[in-house]
């Protein structure tokens, strides 16, 4: 295909009771000359002919492609292998984006280009970062990311496929989280600058039937994942953001989902039994950073226990 500009490449699996409203959101853009790639991850429900009734409806350059389940990684990493754009934009599909995703990403100035994205949760919404700038070198975005001064999702990017392709960026299946944002910031490493638009398009539904146990403790792996990134940035002599990895994100990402697992009534022996097994407390301590968060730190190691019963009684709250 031809004059191309962008690829919407939309995953889906069991996706039937949201599909047809991802795909209206995307097919109702006010752009011209993209193309919609689905790939539909073995479904076993009749998400496939919502989408293919959905397209047939449409003359929008469209591609559907059925593969046995191989998880929501390898489906991405198909529909960059197929895509035909100078542009890649992910849509999960139970998600929707405003009719100016597009127009408001596209822009030719950087490699990598940024809208905001809200929570979505029946009427209610969360509130987005705004910018000040209209541009930044990908270098302060990645550190901005570690340091977690800005909320980030990978969906909220639109990539230069060239860098994509060219340097064989893809999604790992290693993973169970983090997977998207392994890919986004390994990406956003060989690029120079992100164009920045402070307009609202991506709305990331938060559905009232999604379960909060089935992960177990499988959000630990994230861990896991920055180590990997650390080693990446390091073979590309970017030794300042590795130690950004080590002496930020990952103490933060300990924190963060070790008391999402206070939050949803984990037990406490359990969690820091996971924790001792993962080696996570040592990591945690290696944390520098601004000192009331590295206060917190320092008494949740110093006594656990007592710096749960207190979390319980005064906060119980993961913000």
């Amino acid at each position: 295909m031809d004059n191309i500009k962008v690829s919407v490449i939309v995953p889906v699996f069991n996706n039937s009771q949201y599909i047809g409203a991802t795909l209206d959101s995307i097919i109702n853009q006010d752009f011209d000359s993209f193309e919609i790639i689905i790939i539909d991850d073995g479904s076993s429900d009749n998400s496939l002919d919502i989408a293919c009734e959905k397209l047939k409806a449409t003359n929008i350059p469209n591609a559907i492609v059925h593969q046995e389940n191989q998880g929501v990684s390898s489906a991405r990493n198909k529909g960059i292998e197929i895509s035909n754009g100078d542009y890649l934009v992910f849509v999960d599909a139970d998600d929707i984006i405003a009719p100016n995703h597009l127009s408001s990403l596209y822009n030719g100035e950087c490699e990598f280009s940024l809208t905001q994205l809200v929570k979505k949760e029946g009427e209610n919404t969360s509130s987005p970062h705004i910018y000040s700038q209209e541009n930044i070198s990908t270098k302060e975005f990645i550190e901005m990311e570690l340091k977690m001064q800005i909320p980030f999702n990978f969906v909220q990017l639109m990539y230069n496929a060239d860098i994509i392709k060219s340097n064989s960026i893809k999604f790992s299946s290693d993973y169970i989280y983090g997977e998207d944002t392994y890919f986004a910031l390994t990406a956003l490493s060989y690029g120079d600058r992100i164009s920045i638009s402070n307009e609202i398009t991506y709305y990331y539904i938060q559905h009232p039937t999604s379960a909060i146990r089935t992960s177990e403790f499988r959000r630990f792996d994230i861990v896991d994942m920055f180590e990997e990134l650390g080693k990446f940035y390091e073979k590309r002599g970017l030794s300042d953001l590795s130690k950004l990895i080590t002496t930020s994100r990952i103490p933060k990402a300990i924190f963060g989902n070790m008391n999402y697992f206070f939050y949803n009534s984990y037990d406490f022996n359990d969690v820091i039994d996971k924790m001792k097994e993962m080696d996570l407390l040592t990591k945690l301590s290696k944390f520098e950073g601004d000192s009331k968060f590295k206060l917190k730190i320092k008494l949740f190691l110093l006594n656990p226990k007592i710096y749960y019963k207190v979390w319980k009684k005064f906060k119980n709250s993961i913000d």
